[in-house]
């Protein structure tokens, strides 16, 4: 039996869709139940953060995780297929979207959750930050002065808009992808490419 952590939410939905899709019956969780056993699936509803470290864990062979985190995390598991879901940017954002003089500043003031993606790209354009990590929220910290800018995820931009910001740079553009436990593809590596093969050419026929 393959063991499958999803992340809760839309791309939960459509990847149970698209094996709906492929092997035929219904796939859905009961109401806040966080396991669902059908045929030789066993799906787990994990936490987004969550997912690569059930399949690094080994607690679950496959995953389906936004590739955002697996550059946050750094993750040691094999990306299989960007399944073409989930799309969403990663974004530096200041109020009303304007633009970062970099010769003005000595050390630029970052709200983000997302630390590692945030420093590796500061990083690379040799722009000294204070990274100021933030759970939530974090389009309030320019307004109120906590921070210079924000680096957040975007999925239409709505959050910022609402509150005076705006995209001003974009980092990476981020995708679920379907990753695999490194020992699990040895052991199962039937069952996994079965799957990897279906849902590759499910992408094509949708595309």
């Amino acid at each position: 039996m393959l063991k499958i952590a999803l992340p809760k939410g839309r791309i939960a939905k459509e990847t149970l869709n698209a094996f709906s899709q492929i092997f035929g019956g219904s796939f859905e969780f009961e109401d806040r139940k966080l396991k669902l056993v059908k045929d030789d699936f066993e799906f787990l509803m994990v936490r987004n953060q969550d997912i690569d470290t059930y399949v690094m864990g080994g607690a679950a062979d496959l995953g389906v995780v936004g590739l955002d985190v697996l550059e946050e995390h750094g993750s040691d598991v094999l990306r299989l297929l960007d399944l073409d879901l989930g799309h969403c940017k990663v974004c530096v954002g200041t109020i009303g979207g304007e633009q970062i003089d970099y010769n003005k500043t000595s050390e630029l003031r970052v709200a983000t959750s997302l630390d590692n993606i945030t420093q590796k790209y500061f990083s690379a354009k040799a722009v000294p930050v204070k990274i100021i990590h933030l759970y939530g929220s974090v389009e309030l910290a320019p307004l109120v002065n906590l921070a210079d800018c924000i680096v957040d995820i975007v999925e239409t931009g709505d959050t910022m808009r609402q509150n005076g910001l705006a995209p001003c740079e974009e980092i990476m553009k981020s995708s679920a992808y379907l990753i695999a436990n490194k020992l699990s593809f040895v052991s199962k590596k039937a069952e996994i490419l079965e799957i990897y093969s279906k849902l590759e050419a499910l992408i094509k026929a949708r595309n």
